[in-house]
């Protein structure tokens, strides 16, 4: 657990790097690969069809 020392918080390296990515992080992920897929398959049909 996190404790404080002469005003700052102190944690371990191991307890540093513990985040959860939430939600946002996996809409983020699947709106952007659609996007990409949409647009690739846009200029696929303009130009390779």
């Amino acid at each position: 657990m996190a404790t404080k020392e002469h005003g700052q918080i102190v944690e371990t390296p191991t307890e540093a790097r513990q985040a959860e990515p939430g939600p946002s992080v996996l809409a983020l992920l699947t709106v952007s690969t659609g996007l990409a897929i949409l647009v690739l398959g846009i200029l696929w049909f303009m130009f390779l069809r």
